[in-house]
C-alpha cells in the first residue's frame, strides 16, 4: 500500500475517533447545560464543527478506501523490477487530489433564458384601478361534485357577473368582464381578436385595424396579457386615445388615484386597519418613534410616519395606538380616507340631517388641524407658568375664513372642571360661576367679539374688524363677515348627556329603549365637584338664601349649554342686541365621541319639538369630528384652578374655580361685570346704535333683547315638551347690578 494511503487511513481513524467522542459527549443526557454552553463558547463543538468534521472524515475515507479498489497506483509499471521485462500498455494514471474531495463542487450558473414575469390576473388589475371592491357570491348551481359559482362585483355603481367551476375562477371572470367595460368602441366596429403571446409589441401599429381594437370578443386568457402590457407600456395608451374613448378608470392605470373608498357616493369606513391600508397604497412608508413623554405608568408615545416625503404625527398611550393614529392622519391627508366614528356603524352612512347632500362629519384633516392648533397654543401660552399646566379638560376655539385652515387663528384656550362654591356667589357679577373649560372658552370668544366691535368705533380700524354693517336687517346694526366660522375643540366629550354612555359596550344600531329617562335628560353639575345629576322635574329656580343656608348651588351641564348655543348663538344676550346670532360651525373632540349620543345631546333631542323661533334664530347643527390621536383617560385628581387666554392677551389668567376669582383674589377679565362695562362703552361709541341710553341694571338689559328672550323661552319649552326636565336658573339676585359710576 502506498505511503499516502497509509497516512490518510491513519488520519481518518484519528479524526473519526475524535468525531464520535465529541458527538457522544454532547448528546450525553448527563451533561449539564452549563457544560454545553461552555463547550459552545470555546468553539470546541457546535453545528459548524460537526459539518466541517463530517466533510473532512468523508474526504479521508475516500482517500483511504477508494484507491485500494480502483486506483492505478497499486499496479506495477513496465519498468518495475517485478515485471521481468514484460510490458503492456498501461492505463492512464489517476492521481489523488485532496482538494477534489475536500471542497464541494460549485453549482453551475443557470444559462437558460431570463424568467419571463407572469402577467397579473384580472382581479389584481381591477383592484389597482378601484380600491375596496367587494366580490359577492350570487348563486351556486349544479351538483355537489361539479358546482357552478356565480360571483358579482360592483364597480362605479354597475354590477358585473362571472361564472366558473370554482369561486376563484368566477371572481377572475367577473373582474375580466368589468375590465372589458372600461374601453368603449367607435361606430361599433368589430375586429378579430389578438393572439395571446408574451412577445407582442404593443407599441406597433400592426395590431390596429381601422384604428380600433376589439376587446369585447377577447377571452380572459387573451385579455390578461393584453391588459398587463397596457400597464407596462404606457405609450400604447397614447396610441389608443386618438381612436377610442377611454374612461377615467382606464386612464388611471398609469397613475392610480388613491381616493376615498365610497359606497353609493358616500364615504365608507375601510374594513382594513390604517397601517395595513397605508402599506397597500404606498410603497415608501417609514414609521419612527420620535418622542416618549410622561411617567413610566402614564407614557405618551409619538410616532412619525413618512410617506412620499411627507411626515405625519400620531400620539397614543402605546406605540401601536400611536402608529395607528399616524397612519390615520396620513390616509386622511393623502387619500381622504377617514376612520371617523361619525360613520353609521351598520350602514356606513352619516347621521341624518336636513340637507341630504352634506354630512355631519367635519373632514378628518380639518379636525386634526383644529386639535393640533389648540394643543400647540396651550403649550405656547403656558410657558413660564408650568405649575398651572396640570389639567383634565382642555378646550379652545379656532376661527377660519373661507374654511382656509392654513391661516386659521386660535381665538381662545382654557382649562378647568369645577364650578364656584355657593358661599362665594357675587351680587355684582364679579365672580366666574362656571369654570369648565368649554364654557370658559366661549366666554373668551365673547371678549374677542367685544374687541372686534370696538374696532368699528373708529373709521381707521373698521376694516380690520370681522364685523360689517348690516344693510339687510336694521334690527341688527352689525353682522359677521361672510365666510368667517368658529370651531370648538374639547379634549373629551362635554359633561352631561353627551357623556352618558359606555365607550367599551357595543350599543350601536337601533336603540331598544329610545324613550328611557337617561336619554337626553337635562343634567346639572355638582357644586365644587365633578360629574352631573339629572334635573328634578319640579325644580326651576334656586334661591339666594337657600344656597347660603347650605343648599348646593347647581349649574347646568356643558351638553345642555352647547344645545342652548345652537338655538340662541354663542354671542350672549347683550351682544344679541347689536349683531346677528353667531353659531358654531363644528365641534371637535379629543376622545369619547359617540356619534348618536353627541348628536342627540347638542341638537337632536329638540329638533322635533322646537318651534316658533324668530328669524334669524334657528336650530344649528354643527359638524362633529374626532381627532386621530385620541387623548387617554386621565385618572388624576382634577385641580381646583383653571386658565384662560384670548388672542391679544399677553399672558394667561389663572382662576380659582371654587372662588370664581384669580389666584391673586382679583376680578377675572371674563366676568359679567367686565362685559357689562364693555357693552356700555359700545352703546356710547359704536356707530349705528339707535338707543344709546343704558340706565338699567344687567338683568334688565338682557330682558330688553326681545328676540333673544323669545328664542330662549322656546328652547326651555322644547325641553319640557320632550319631558326632559326644566332648565335650572341661578338666583336672580346675581344679575341685579348696575354699571359702576
Amino acid at each position: 500500500m502506498c505511503q499516502n494511503i497509509k497516512a490518510a487511513e491513519k488520519l481518518y481513524k484519528k479524526e473519526h475517533k475524535t468525531y464520535r467522542a465529541l458527538k457522544n459527549k454532547c448528546q450525553n443526557t448527563k451533561m449539564t447545560e452549563m457544560e454545553r454552553k461552555e463547550m459552545r463558547r470555546k468553539g470546541s463543538f457546535n453545528k459548524g464543527s460537526w459539518r466541517n468534521m463530517t466533510k473532512r472524515t468523508l474526504s479521508l475515507w475516500r482517500c483511504a478506501h477508494l484507491p485500494a479498489r480502483t486506483s492505478p497506483l497499486l499496479l506495477p509499471t513496465p519498468d518495475h523490477p517485478n515485471m521481468n521485462g514484460y510490458s503492456r500498455k498501461s492505463p492512464s494514471k489517476r492521481r489523488y487530489e485532496g482538494s477534489k474531495y475536500s471542497v464541494l463542487p460549485k453549482k453551475k450558473p443557470r444559462t437558460g433564458k431570463e424568467r419571463i414575469p407572469q402577467p397579473k390576473n384580472t382581479v389584481a388589475m381591477l383592484n389597482e384601478l378601484r380600491h375596496g371592491l367587494v366580490y359577492k357570491l350570487e348563486s351556486q348551481t349544479g351538483p355537489v361534485h361539479a358546482p357552478l359559482f356565480t360571483i358579482s362585483v360592483e364597480v362605479d355603481g354597475q354590477k358585473y357577473m362571472g361564472q366558473g367551476r370554482s369561486k376563484k375562477i368566477a371572481r377572475i371572470e367577473a373582474a375580466a368582464t368589468a375590465l372589458r367595460s372600461f374601453i368603449q368602441f367607435k361606430d361599433g366596429a368589430v375586429l378579430t381578436p389578438l393572439k395571446p403571446t408574451c412577445n407582442l409589441d404593443f407599441t406597433s401599429d400592426e395590431h390596429l385595424e381601422n384604428g380600433i381594437v376589439n376587446y369585447e370578443n377577447l377571452s380572459t386568457g387573451e385579455l390578461v396579457p393584453l391588459l398587463d402590457a397596457l400597464f407596462r407600456h404606457a405609450k400604447f395608451i397614447k396610441k389608443l386615445t386618438p381612436f377610442m374613448r377611454v374612461t377615467d378608470c382606464a386612464l388611471s392605470m398609469t397613475n392610480v388615484n388613491k381616493s376615498a373608498i365610497t359606497v353609493d357616493g358616500q364615504k365608507k369606513v375601510p374594513d382594513k386597519g390604517p397601517v395595513m391600508l397605508l402599506y397597500e397604497l404606498f410603497n415608501d412608508v417609514h414609521f419612527d418613534c420620535s418622542t416618549v413623554d410622561g411617567a413610566q405608568n402614564n407614557c405618551r408615545f409619538k410616532m412619525t410616519v413618512t410617506v412620499n416625503n411627507s411626515k405625519f404625527d400620531g400620539t397614543g398611550p402605546s406605540k401601536k395606538l400611536a402608529k395607528n393614529a399616524a397612519a390615520k392622519a396620513a390616509l386622511a391627508s393623502l387619500c381622504n380616507i377617514s376612520y371617523s366614528p361619525m360613520m353609521h356603524p351598520q350602514k356606513n352612512v352619516p347621521l341624518p340631517i336636513d340637507d341630504k347632500t352634506s354630512s355631519m362629519e367635519l373632514p378628518q384633516i380639518h379636525a386634526d388641524t383644529i386639535g393640533r392648533l389648540v394643543l400647540e397654543k396651550f403649550m405656547e401660552v403656558i410657558k413660564g407658568q408650568e405649575s398651572y399646566s396640570r389639567r383634565k379638560v382642555l378646550a379652545g376655539i379656532v376661527m377660519t375664513e373661507d374654511m382656509n385652515f392654513s391661516e386659521a387663528k386660535v381665538i381662545s384656550v382654557s382649562t378647568g372642571t369645577k364650578c364656584v362654591s355657593g358661599e362665594h356667589m357675587s351680587v355684582t357679577g364679579a365672580v366666574l360661576n362656571d369654570s369648565h373649560a368649554e364654557i370658559v372658552s366661549r366666554r373668551c370668544l365673547m371678549k374677542y367679539l367685544y374687541a372686534q366691535l370696538e374696532l368699528q368705533c373708529s373709521q381707521t380700524t373698521a376694516n380690520q374688524s370681522i364685523f360689517v354693517r348690516n344693510q339687510d336687517n336694521g334690527q341688527y346694526p352689525y353682522k359677521l363677515k361672510s365666510g368667517v366660522h368658529f370651531h370648538l375643540y374639547i379634549n373629551t366629550a362635554p359633561c352631561g348627556d353627551a357623556r352618558i354612555f359606555s365607550p367599551h359596550e357595543n350599543d350601536t344600531g337601533v336603540d331598544k329603549h329610545p324613550n328611557r329617562k337617561a336619554r337626553g335628560q337635562l343634567r346639572t353639575k355638582i357644586e365644587s365637584g365633578e360629574g352631573t345629576i339629572p334635573v328634578k322635574s319640579k325644580e326651576g329656580l334656586q334661591t339666594w338664601d337657600g344656597v347660603l343656608q347650605g343648599e348646593r348651588l347647581l349649574t347646568m351641564s356643558c351638553s345642555d349649554k352647547i344645545a342652548r348655543w345652537n338655538i340662541v348663538g354663542i354671542q350672549g344676550s347683550l351682544l344679541a342686541s347689536i349683531i346677528e346670532p353667531i353659531y358654531l360651525h363644528s365641534i371637535v373632540l379629543g376622545s369619547l365621541l359617540h356619534p348618536e349620543h353627541m348628536y342627540r345631546a347638542v341638537c337632536g333631542r329638540i329638533e322635533k319639538s322646537i318651534q316658533g323661533l324668530p328669524p334669524p334664530y334657528h336650530l344649528n347643527k354643527p359638524r362633529l369630528a374626532l381627532v386621530t390621536s385620541a387623548e387617554p383617560r386621565n385618572q388624576a385628581k382634577a385641580p381646583n384652578f383653571g386658565i384662560n387666554w384670548t388672542i391679544g392677551d399677553s399672558e394667561v389668567e389663572v382662576v380659582n374655580s371654587l372662588t370664581g376669582k384669580t389666584v391673586n383674589n382679583q376680578i377675572s377679565r371674563i366676568t359679567k361685570q367686565m362685559y357689562f362695562m364693555k357693552y356700555g362703552y359700545l352703546m356710547k361709541n359704536l356707530p349705528g346704535i339707535p338707543n344709546r341710553k343704558l340706565t338699567i341694571d344687567y338683568g334688565q338689559a338682557k330682558e330688553r333683547v326681545k328676540d333673544y328672550q323669545i328664542a330662549k323661552k322656546e328652547l326651555f319649552a322644547a325641553f319640557r315638551r320632550e319631558d326632559l326636565g326644566s332648565w335650572l336658573k341661578k338666583p336672580m339676585e346675581q344679575d341685579q347690578f348696575a354699571l359702576p359710576e
